[in-house]
């Protein structure tokens, strides 16, 4: 290939850095039972997508080396992997956490989004501003920005450290303190640390009641000996014993939804990609969990991560996947450190790689960490990113079990859906669907953040009432009155204080004209700023949309423009002239858009102006 590169020159330390990755290229992959994949002539198949998948793993770690990435090394990159240069700089430029430009060796990213704004009821960056002024520069050295959601909503408070050079280091701090902040910084760098806390008030309180998070808290989240005494790997040796036929069979009879946001029937989902003859077949776990107000796939990656590599295995086993993969947000430092752990210790023991337990059935995983982009949490958007292609959604059909990672049959399912499977595998799947409700079986994590007296991951079984889980919380903190709650994140909706008797179930909130999407139930009380708050989901949404459909990029600029427009006064036209073009901007996004993100983008601000939280 003829490839037009900029003719810069790469470093020889960003040399070095690329040539430690780019040296996997002569590792083709095996299939399950050892042997090498093929392309149908006898050739290798080197992770059949060719060589660019390596192109996200190369652009960390030269973002962690180096602190930037530069056009030499780009063209350097291109040229090994024979990838277009204006592809390598499109995928370069597309995330958040990659930077183009020479930057400081430190970046301190501090949340200002809504969770962490409804418990302060102010601005959580605000106190780097006064201290460091809104320049950005802390330092000659160091630097601080504006981030979305961190996934610390229940601590109120979040920044997350990047730290290039030799040293690199990531580490994620919550809650947020300026002055602890700055102490940390004093420390040498392999002396930072992350926050390694966790709240389940349910712990304390009725610790019978949880299933999924029954381990969280308890276990040695390093160990997969403290796992083990736990129950770890029961439910493998289970499916291990019936087979894949019937385990896919006790999902089925579990009725089983998937906990992503979309609910389709995991059972389902899992025979579409066992009954194609396609090879190879893969199972990937979306990990990138980045909804603001959402933390739940955090926690357990946190401190229950070997029942992820179990479920993921059991998924993999079921479904005939040669290869699983972790795909795990850029922010989330902790919860990657003890996944790669737990793939480590699990292929150490047997419990990955060839002969799994001494079966004929061998499995891997691999860890891909993302880069700051919401919109790789879209299924499709995600198989582009570990491909090594700009976090686009494709179109559908064809459907992820007929062509999904690498044209593959792929079975997909978040963090939250396959710690389901071990609970379906130790009760069977009948016993499973008779908790909750007759359409929503099993029970659910709800992540209740803002002002709320009991911030933390719940569980409870569906059908659960809105204002009850509320009051498992606690209630509104300090005793103020409840103003609007948000469900389902910024992709959801507003609910109101006469709402609180909606059943969190997937027919209860449909019937209601709501979401449970990820979970979220975001309070908001008396003092809260809702015109802010609304204008930071705007803000997220136009930040967040990754420009691929006209839909999308243009209506969500449009939508904030016109909240903007309405909260300072500065109408076109009367306000309900406004409102009615808000109303066509909503209805051409949710119904041309390719994926959810444009689609959903208008739902919390629509259902927030029919609430009236929106004064302008």
């Amino acid at each position: 290939m003829d490839l037009k590169t900029s003719g810069k020159p790469a470093s020889v330390e960003e040399k070095e850095v690329l040539d430690a990755i780019l040296s996997k290229i002569d590792q083709p992959d095996p299939d399950r039972n050892g042997k090498i994949l093929t392309d149908g002539h006898g050739i290798p198949s080197f992770n059949s997508g060719g060589h660019r998948d390596l192109l996200l793993p190369a652009l960390h770690a030269l973002q962690e080396r180096i602190g930037w990435i530069s056009h030499g090394a780009l063209d350097y990159l291109s040229i090994q992997l024979g990838v277009p240069p204006a592809e390598t700089y499109g995928v370069a430029s597309f995330y958040s956490m990659f930077s183009l430009e020479q930057a400081p060796e430190t970046v301190i990213h501090v949340c200002d989004d809504i969770a962490c704004r409804a418990a302060l009821n102010a601005d959580p960056a605000e106190a780097m501003g006064q201290r460091f002024g809104s320049d950005s520069r802390v330092s000659d050295n160091t630097m601080w920005v504006r981030s979305p959601c961190l996934g610390r909503c229940e601590e109120g408070s979040a920044a997350l450290i990047q730290h290039s050079g030799s040293a690199h280091r990531r580490v994620l701090m919550a809650p947020f303190d300026v002055d602890d902040l700055a102490n940390q910084m004093r420390k040498p760098v392999l002396e930072w640390t992350n926050t390694d806390s966790v709240r389940i008030p349910q712990r304390e309180t009725a610790p019978d009641t949880l299933r999924l998070l029954r381990r969280v808290g308890v276990v040695d989240p390093s160990s997969v000996d403290s796992y083990k005494v736990h129950g770890g790997y029961e439910a493998l040796r289970r499916a291990l014993e019936i087979g894949p036929e019937n385990v896919i069979r006790e999902v089925k009879d579990s009725k089983l939804m998937g906990r992503g946001g979309a609910a389709f029937p995991t059972g389902v989902k899992w025979e579409s990609v066992a009954r194609n003859t396609v090879r190879p077949h893969y199972f990937v776990c979306n990990a990138d969990e980045s909804e603001p107000g959402t933390f739940k796939d955090r926690v357990i990656m946190e401190q229950d991560p070997f029942s992820i590599v179990e479920g993921l295995t059991i998924a993999g086993y079921a479904t005939g996947c040669e290869k699983g993969y972790v795909y795990i947000r850029g922010e989330y430092p902790l919860a990657e450190e003890r996944l790669e752990n737990a793939i480590t210790a699990a292929r150490t023991r047997g419990l990955l790689g060839k002969n799994i337990l001494g079966r004929d059935f061998s499995f891997d995983i691999e860890l891909r960490r993302g880069a700051g982009a919401y919109i790789a949490g879209e299924e499709t958007a995600l198989f582009n990113s570990i491909e090594g292609k700009r976090a686009e959604p494709r179109n559908k059909p064809p459907f992820p079990a007929q062509a999904g990672l690498f044209q593959k049959p792929t079975g997909i399912n978040n963090v939250e859906t396959l710690i389901n499977i071990l609970e379906i595998l130790s009760v069977g799947g009948i016993a499973y669907a008779k908790i909750g409700t007759p359409d929503s079986s099993g029970t659910r994590l709800f992540c209740l953040s803002g002002s709320v007296s009991k911030p933390g991951l719940y569980e409870a079984p569906f059908g659960v009432k809105l204002g009850d889980l509320l009051e498992m919380a606690g209630g509104v903190a300090s005793g103020k009155t409840l103003k609007a709650i948000l469900l389902g994140g910024a992709a959801g909706s507003f609910v109101g204080p006469d709402q609180l008797d909606i059943p969190l179930s997937f027919e209860g909130v449909r019937t209601a004209g709501v979401t449970l999407g990820s979970g979220v139930v975001m309070v908001f009380d008396q003092d809260a700023d809702m015109n802010q708050a609304i204008l930071r989901i705007a803000q997220f949404f136009r930040e967040e949309s990754c420009g691929q459909c006209v839909p999308c990029r243009v209506g969500t600029v449009r939508q904030e423009e016109l909240l903007t427009r309405l909260a300072t006064n500065n109408m076109i036209g009367s306000r309900s002239d406004e409102l009615e073009l808000f109303g066509s901007i909503a209805s051409v996004m949710r119904e041309s858009s390719i994926c959810g993100l444009g689609q959903t983008a208008a739902n919390a601000v629509e259902s927030a102006l029919k609430l009236g939280l929106f004064q302008g």
